[in-house]
């Protein structure tokens, strides 16, 4: 029903049931002003400066009136329809305890706190480790970090961020807090907390930052505890429209010409953590139309997607690659997403549904596009199979972006300009990363992908069927105006979007510049 009257408003809405606080949007707002008209800060977007809300009248222009005029700077404010008997509940809560990190550390280690209070349904707010918990959540999830870790060592607590690709150390806890924050990991991701000895994996879903936030939890038996990592599974961040993705325009062409070819097989390559998921769905989403079936495999389903048809391959459905796609083949599909080609009897059910008028999407772990081949070959794959079948193969890195407030001009090395093939003619400005605020003084914000799109055509499929050599497969293909991950990355370069040291942490130079010799 909230629903439906906010659609028919013309506003969002929003479930407070699995909400984290935002230390940050709470300071906006003065307590008796969020009780007086029953309005909550969600979250509190610095780079936008746009504050969400959680009312029970989205119409109420007094409330927002007065709001705006206790702001000290312009502000937007983005309403979200709430139920009234859900923000009463939040605003006791989140108004009535501490809430950053160092607060609630400061908290448990004064004791001021009953640690009996530890129970389920509303008292358990009370508890700083539930607080704390949240909190960390929450802060990660503003950092932009994909993953958290939670290392117990001898003495102490180790939690690292991943945030564009790079682990990052944030804090250390004392060891006994370990103790307590795995119990209320296991529960909220619905894990044994009695078993400590097993790995186990679960998920938890949480309104963060004004939208709903999904995280995959692991947790792995170490020599000095359970090691627990979280993978943040960001839908808005996540699945983008193509065309946000930073790739030149050549990579658009060519992708928007692999995806107009009826039957076949796309396969994405490169390492975990590349982008191939977020890649994939970004060209589905093209073509996800009530007009087009589209069934995917996935070990396991990360972002579900409307009208998408997702299964993820466990044990417990029974369902692995190989008999999933045999049995998606008698489901009418018109696409088919495999997660991943790990050996024989998946790729030839592939190859299969590709020969039988079907466009099939999959991943495969090699370095380069090239590699494909003789991956495909040591799998079991025949020639004859490969050639013919294979629409295109595209490899995939993702670098970081330069900070674009702090990079600063670099003037490259004599060995550098040879790396990036620059003559002595060339004027162009090279950047390299500072740091400031704006970026934690990283000196990066935010990645961006390079790729090579190797196509197949008639003449490369002659090569394929007699298992040419890759040296020529790799001369015809740059004879049709093959670009490598190198080459991608070295045009990103003396662009400016990233630095040089981010590129030869992704890509062996050195090593491409012989290939290309």
């Amino acid at each position: 029903m909230r629903d439906i009257v906010a659609n028919s408003q013309g506003h969002g809405s929003i479930d407070l049931t699995n909400l984290a606080a935002d230390q940050e949007a709470l300071n906006l707002v003065p307590q008796t002003l969020a009780r007086q008209h029953h309005i909550l800060p969600v979250a509190y977007q610095t780079d936008s400066d746009t504050l969400t809300l959680a009312m029970a009248d989205t119409f109420n222009l007094p409330a927002l009136d007065q709001l705006r005029a206790t702001f000290r700077l312009p502000i937007k404010i983005q309403p979200l329809l709430a139920e009234q008997a859900q923000l009463e509940e939040c605003i006791d809560q989140f108004y009535g305890y501490e809430l950053s990190v160092d607060g609630i550390l400061h908290e448990i280690e004064t004791g001021e706190i009953d640690y009996t209070s530890m129970h389920a349904g509303r008292d358990a707010y009370t508890h700083p480790i539930v607080r704390l918990v949240g909190a960390l959540l929450m802060d990660a999830v503003k950092h932009n970090a994909s993953d958290i870790h939670f290392e117990p060592e001898p003495a102490f607590l180790r939690i690292r961020y991943r945030v564009d690709g790079v682990l990052q150390q944030i804090r250390c806890l004392h060891k006994h807090y370990w103790g307590a924050i795995a119990v209320r990991l296991k529960v909220m991701s619905g894990l044994n907390i009695a078993e400590t000895r097993s790995p186990q994996d679960g998920r938890l879903s949480m309104h963060l930052c004004g939208r709903p936030i999904d995280f995959r939890v692991s947790s792995h038996p170490t020599l000095h505890g359970e090691n627990i990592v979280l993978r943040i599974l960001d839908r808005e961040k996540s699945i983008m429209p193509i065309d946000q993705l930073g790739l030149s325009q050549a990579h658009l062409a060519e992708l928007s010409h692999t995806m107009n070819r009826p039957e076949g097989i796309v396969i994405f390559t490169g390492p975990t953590g590349s982008g191939k998921t977020t890649m994939l769905y970004s060209l589905l989403s093209l073509v996800n139309t009530e007009a087009v079936n589209i069934m995917t495999l996935e070990d396991p389903v990360e972002y579900p997607v409307s009208m998408m048809r997702q299964t993820s391959v466990t044990e417990a459905n029974k369902v692995d690659f190989a008999n999933g796609i045999r049995s998606i083949m008698r489901q009418d599909p018109d696409i088919i997403l495999v997660g991943e080609i790990r050996d024989e009897d998946t790729a030839s059910m592939a190859f299969r549904a590709a020969m039988t008028g079907h466009q099939v999407f999959t991943t495969l772990h090699t370095n380069s596009a090239l590699g494909v081949f003789s991956r495909l070959y040591d799998i079991g794959v025949l020639p004859d199979i490969l050639a013919g079948n294979i629409i295109a193969v595209v490899a995939q890195r993702l670098v970081r972006t330069l900070c674009p407030r702090c990079k600063i001009p670099h003037q490259p090395s004599d060995a550098e300009r040879a790396l990036l093939k620059m003559t002595d003619a060339d004027k162009r400005t090279v950047f390299k990363a500072a740091g400031c605020d704006a970026c934690l003084q990283k000196g990066y914000r935010g990645r961006t992908a390079i790729m090579e799109v190797l196509r197949i055509d008639s003449e490369m499929d002659t090569l394929i069927a007699r298992r040419a050599h890759l040296d020529e497969l790799e001369k015809m293909a740059r004879n049709k105006g093959f670009i490598t991950l190198a080459e991608d990355g070295i045009a990103r370069v003396l662009a400016g979007h990233t630095s040089l040291a981010e590129l030869m942490r992704v890509v062996d130079l050195a090593k491409q510049s012989r290939v290309a010799a």
